[in-house]
């Protein structure tokens, strides 16, 4: 097998080679293999638009030349995971994915690898570190910023090295420098939120010193997760207002209205400001605690927002929430069953309250937990149905771990087509959950399975 992929990536480098030869500076190959995949198909976006939906063939493995796709910020989706990526014209691209351990087995090589490798391990890094920063938010703000300084000037030290070693073109410069640069400045804005209310004028002018280095309308970035990151928690920090806790207001409809009040007056770039606003409408539309707030919400995004693809969206968002209320019949969708057939989400009922939760075969730590919690409240709550939703399509692995933990499958389904069952759902979080009544109308739309107080939702 592995002789098989070797000899493959080198006959992908002969024809790459002789296509760079006819057009070097335009084209872009693109193309990979996924191990162990959790649905069929893999999808390259341009921003939020979709560039090419692929379906994996026999070999997993799918690929095509581009003659006119710009240099920039790509992301490549299996569901449920994604991640982002740099495509140059000249780039030759083969990535390999275990979709098991998604992040952690990404691996590019070929013309174009060594910038996304880079940017593969700095996340990896950082989300170590993460971990270890979450225990050291009690410093004081002298001490913590130069703790953050001395991991900003490591993986700078690791840039030169790369840079050093690779020929790269301005907007991999900067794309791979702000790739260890925001996410440093997000963790600042972070400290601030948390530890900043009571700073005097002065005591900020020191502390947020970093940002007149920092771009506030970056155009080449605006789908990039560290620097979005960034600006959005910068935009929380400038809406603060002076003596507030951050964490009493964040979910409040007023401090989301005053979000897009600091990102009209602050942050340029079209692109950059429609993404910014977008995110934060979904914020907004998906607390559902501000269902009655939402539609002046709505018309005040209408006013920043100029994008009209994405107001369609939020519109639509929000009209799918709506859809979930309570006493409304809960939305068809198709689902298959342990046998492979394909039934409709209207059986579900059988005539009694129904408690629906998710899973993923990408995070079987999490459905292990969600079979505890189902067999603890099945014991107290026998006559109550609890079924196990899927996100992917079944497979054989899945039979031989449902066997292996003794699942009871006739209260296990799958996901026929995730995309519309997203959408008709509102599947945003894994921890979901959908309680409907014996007649199928629903008593929850948006209930939280891994709450301590989850119980309270269906206990008569």
């Amino acid at each position: 097998m592995k002789k098989r992929f070797l000899l493959g990536l080198i006959m992908l480098g002969l024809i790459s080679s002789c296509n760079n030869e006819k057009e070097p500076s335009k084209r872009i190959f693109f193309g990979g293999q996924i191990i162990n995949p959790s649905s069929r198909t893999v999808t390259l976006y341009q921003g939020n638009n979709p560039v090419e939906i692929f379906k994996l063939d026999r070999k997993l493995r799918f690929q095509n030349t581009y003659d006119s796709l710009y240099n920039g910020i790509y992301k490549l989706e299996h569901l449920p995971e994604y991640q982002s990526l740099l495509l140059e014209k000249g780039d030759s691209l083969w990535v390999r994915i275990n979709a098991a351990t998604f992040n952690e087995s990404i691996v590019y090589s070929g013309s174009g690898a060594s910038k996304n490798n880079f940017l593969m391990e700095l996340l990896l890094r950082q989300e170590k570190e993460n971990d270890y920063l979450s225990s050291k938010y009690s410093r004081n703000r002298k001490n913590f910023s130069q703790l953050l300084d001395s991991m900003l000037l490591e993986k700078k030290n690791l840039w030169i090295g790369m840079d050093s070693l690779n020929k790269l073109s301005p907007i991999a410069q900067k794309v791979t420098q702000a790739a260890y640069i925001y996410p440093y400045a997000t963790i600042r804005e972070r400290y601030a939120l948390l530890r900043g209310s009571q700073w005097t004028a002065e005591e900020d002018s020191i502390y947020f010193d970093f940002r007149k280095y920092l771009n506030y309308g970056d155009n080449d970035l605006a789908f990039f997760d560290p620097y979005v990151n960034y600006v959005l928690n910068y935009i929380n920090q400038m809406a603060l207002e002076p003596g507030s806790s951050y964490f009493k207001i964040k979910q409040t409809t007023d401090f989301n209205m005053k979000r897009l009040e600091v990102l009209d007056e602050n942050i340029e770039g079209s692109l950059l400001r429609n993404n910014l606003a977008r995110a934060i409408a979904f914020e907004e539309i998906l607390n559902f605690e501000n269902h009655g707030q939402h539609e002046s919400f709505l018309k005040f995004y209408s006013t920043i927002n100029n994008s009209p693809l994405y107001l369609s969206e939020v519109l639509d968002l929000h009209s799918d929430i709506s859809s979930l209320e309570p006493k409304n019949l809960l939305p068809k969708i198709l689902l298959q069953n342990s046998k492979r057939d394909t039934i409709s989400s209207a059986s579900l009922a059988k005539d009694k309250t129904t408690v629906i939760y998710f899973w993923s075969q990408t995070q079987m730590n999490h459905y292990r937990n969600s079979l505890e919690r189902v067999n603890r409240f099945q014991k107290n709550y026998p006559s109550i149905r609890f079924v196990g939703i899927c996100i992917q399509p079944f497979n054989s692995m899945v039979d031989e771990i449902q066997n292996i933990m003794e699942v009871d499958k006739k209260n296990q389904f799958a996901l026929v087509d995730f995309e519309t069952a997203r959408k008709a759902w509102v599947l945003t979080l894994l921890n979901k959950s959908i309680i409907i009544d014996s007649k199928g109308k629903i008593l929850e739309g948006f209930g939280n399975f891994s709450d301590t107080n989850f119980e309270s939702s269906f206990k008569k």
